[in-house]
């Protein structure tokens, strides 16, 4: 609600589950409030679940400066159920009491004005907003402004899905009639002059343009590896289009917090509707991938992506698109390389067979092995590192000679070797890194 004569212009209800306590996010809005300067009530629900504590709630939220009116603070606590209906009385009475106390009114003369809870593209009917009327009324034939978006409200529907004409402040209620799908949070404004709304939208949807990441690749999931090895990015840019924007946010969300200290994450855009040439254009020009939400690929999206190698990935399940993404964000790390000694030999005696230059040994320790890398080691110090060009056991090739035999070992491209040198066979495995 909107405050007149008072320097506080909102409630905040705090939701709180009992059967869960404080969360990082309740922390969170709490800081939010607080650096707002407004007033909190706290609805502490789902008392009806069994494990239900609402004590402990208390106690958690007097830590966080939140002391209940009734241990002799100033915050309104109501222990409310979502599923039953109990204590939801209680709990408008205390917002109704609290606005009073504070003077909240609002202008319902004025031209209406509110916030978008919601939005989504609906096959049927277009954009549709789910909006909060704060102040004034609006009503059908209004021009609103919502973020990017404008438009005529041809219809409007309450929260129980009844057509209605007009709608009061503190009212609730779907609006079709915009022109682009707004984002929630965004601003909502009836304003006289559609032309003027028009050039604000088309001003605010530019903006949001300019703000995407230009770039000249392409890439895949699958090719993530391999570009990786080629050009050492590690960031992973994302393309996001869902259904509604609820799941927009959450899945943006979700995906901004895999980003890491080894792998960053980029989300370039993320919006409601079908996957777009729009979309596919900017992922060609970005180096993304596209994630599709509960959304499919709209005219030539796909061939154009097909075309130009993009990769479009469509879920239905928000875990399904995370483990994907934290995948291809994996594969653009390098493999942690571990070195595995495989064993040592001791030069005893050098002979030359047509100019080469063969080490009778003893294998002192584990295996030498022909496919291994070896080094070779003389007074504590490696003097060189290869492959061994051939490995005998009296005149047979041998694959590995074990501890305690005999063998003798040629290595590629180096004769200099000498008496008492040794022979180290190693192997290096590569490990796949983790986020």
């Amino acid at each position: 609600m909107r405050a007149r004569g008072a320097s506080v212009t909102d409630i905040v209800v705090l939701v709180v589950a009992a059967d869960d306590g404080v969360m990082p996010q309740t922390k969170e809005a709490i800081a939010h409030a607080k650096a707002a300067k407004v007033p909190i009530i706290v609805a502490v629900n789902k008392i009806d679940k069994p494990g239900a504590d609402p004590e402990r709630v208390k106690r958690e939220l007097v830590e966080q400066g939140l002391v209940p009116d009734d241990w002799g603070g100033d915050t309104i606590f109501v222990n409310v159920s979502a599923m039953t209906g109990e204590g939801i009385e209680r709990l408008l009475e205390a917002i109704q009491l609290q606005s009073e106390l504070l003077e909240l009114t609002a202008n319902a003369k004025r031209p209406a004005s509110g916030t978008v809870l919601e939005a989504l593209l609906d096959r049927g009917r277009g954009p549709v907003a789910r909006v909060l009327v704060q102040d004034g009324t609006l009503r059908v034939g209004d021009f609103v402004l919502a973020g990017a978006g404008f438009g005529k409200v041809r219809a409007m529907t309450n929260e129980h899905g009844k057509q209605v004409h007009e709608a009061a402040p503190a009212t609730p209620v779907e609006i079709l009639g915009l022109n682009e799908v707004p984002n929630a949070g965004d601003r909502m404004d009836a304003v006289r002059d559609p032309k003027k709304a028009q050039e604000i939208a088309e001003s605010r949807k530019g903006k949001m343009a300019k703000s995407l990441i230009p770039a000249t690749a392409k890439v895949s999931l699958e090719e993530l590896s391999k570009r990786i090895a080629e050009s050492g990015q590690q960031e992973l840019r994302v393309v996001i289009k869902g259904d509604v924007q609820g799941s927009v946010e959450a899945l943006a969300d979700a995906m901004a917090k895999l980003t890491g200290e080894k792998v960053r994450l980029s989300i370039i855009h993320a919006a409601v509707g079908a996957i777009t040439e729009g979309d596919v254009n900017l992922a060609i020009a970005s180096k993304a991938i596209v994630v599709g939400f509960n959304v499919r690929p709209a005219g030539k999206a796909s061939s154009l992506a097909e075309e130009n190698k993009v990769e479009i990935r469509l879920y239905s399940i928000i875990y399904n698109a995370l483990e994907d993404v934290k995948a291809a964000m994996e594969g653009l790390l390098p493999p942690t390389l571990v070195e595995k000694p495989l064993g040592k030999a001791e030069v005893r005696q050098i002979f030359k067979v047509k100019g080469v230059a063969v080490a009778g040994c003893q294998v002192i320790e584990g295996k030498m092995v022909r496919s291994g890398k070896v080094r070779l080691v003389r007074d504590a110090v490696v003097v060189w590192e290869g492959k061994i060009a051939s490995l005998k056991r009296f005149k047979d090739d041998v694959r590995d000679v074990a501890e305690g035999f005999e063998c003798g070992i040629s290595l590629e491209g180096f004769n200099e070797l000498k008496d008492k040198d040794i022979i180290e066979s190693y192997e290096v495995e590569e490990f796949k890194q983790r986020l």
